[in-house]
């Protein structure tokens, strides 16, 4: 893969692509805001990445119906599992290494919402009980712990929060209900 066109470091990277706005870094918040909790609310899917202890990566898709994650708190997501096709990869590398990313989507919605932290696999009948589908309980839990969530807000002074409130609020009821 190597040639006289590969970017091998980041200062090569970075001649390619420039370093980022200083408003898009404070998009990014140690636990879930009230904007990334409406999101994954509005959420039927998302896609689960995990490590094993070797560094190989398994991506996988959850759904179920809209806000299928229950944030427990700011710090804290619930994602229940159901009946799928009984592979495991993901669970046995949570299993192995705690590592997790979640990218929500929402349907006709263009942005996505990614979360990154670690995770627990639970069988705790009071968290089952807390995420029935369909009269049924998940077999498991994923418990996340918040590390990063990437989220839309942006820190250029009051007027500027003001335009993108009012920009994602007339998403939300454009898109997302």
């Amino acid at each position: 893969m190597s040639s006289r066109y590969a970017i091998s470091n980041e200062s090569e990277l970075r001649s390619v692509i420039e370093a980022p706005n200083p408003s898009v870094e404070t998009k990014v918040f140690d636990h879930i805001d009230p904007y990334a909790s409406r999101f994954i609310a509005a959420s039927p899917l998302l896609f689960m990445a995990t490590v094993d202890a070797e560094g190989n990566l398994d991506v996988s898709p959850k759904g179920d119906a809209p806000g299928f994650v229950h944030v427990e708190d700011e710090r804290t997501l619930l994602i229940p599992d159901r009946k799928g096709n009984r592979l495991t990869y993901g669970f046995r590398n949570i299993l192995a290494t705690g590592q997790l990313g979640l990218i929500f989507v929402v349907p006709s919605v263009r942005e996505t919402l990614r979360v990154n932290g670690r995770a627990e696999l639970s069988r705790d009948p009071a968290l089952l009980e807390r995420l029935p589908a369909k009269g049924r309980l998940p077999l498991l839990v994923t418990r996340m712990l918040v590390r990063e969530a990437f989220s839309a807000k942006v820190d250029g002074g009051p007027q500027m929060a003001r335009d993108l409130e009012e920009m994602l609020e007339e998403d939300y009821r454009s898109n997302l209900y």
